[in-house]
């Protein structure tokens, strides 16, 4: 079993940073544009689950020797009007331009990906912790 951390320090009262051991910083911010300069949380979701799913599809696609000349996937969540507004449903588009690849073989890969492979897509069903306590200024 591997572990992964990060921390994620507050800046200002709607600014975040998150940091890794090896010290990769992500801006998050919760301001609503034209003030946005980052991914909010919910973004980042997002970005996670179709960077994750990205990925393995492409690694997959390569590994059959298909010729990659763009690749992307445009992600939309559908949030719950109430609180928490989380997401009720995600949908992936998966979009490969390739001279030599079938519709029929990516859509197996993307299908793989999400559904096995991709471990954002299955921490979305993870069971969530959570522990709490004040520190005293030094």
């Amino acid at each position: 079993m591997s572990k992964r951390n990060v921390t994620v320090r507050m800046k200002a009262d709607y600014e975040y940073e998150a940091v890794n051991p090896q010290g990769n910083v992500v801006k998050i911010d919760m301001y609503d544009a034209p003030a946005k300069q980052a991914q909010s949380p919910m973004d980042l979701l997002l970005s996670s689950l179709g960077g994750c799913a990205s990925v393995d599809a492409v690694l997959m696609m390569k590994k059959k020797r298909r010729t990659i000349s763009d690749f992307y996937v445009d992600v939309e969540g559908i949030r719950n009007d109430g609180v928490p507004a989380f997401y009720k449903t995600i949908q992936l588009n998966f979009v490969l331009v390739s001279p030599d690849a079938t519709e029929a073989e990516f859509i197996k890969v993307v299908a793989l990906s999400v559904e096995k492979y991709c471990s954002v897509a299955s921490s979305l069903n993870s069971k969530i912790s959570f522990s709490a306590k004040v520190k005293r200024p030094a």
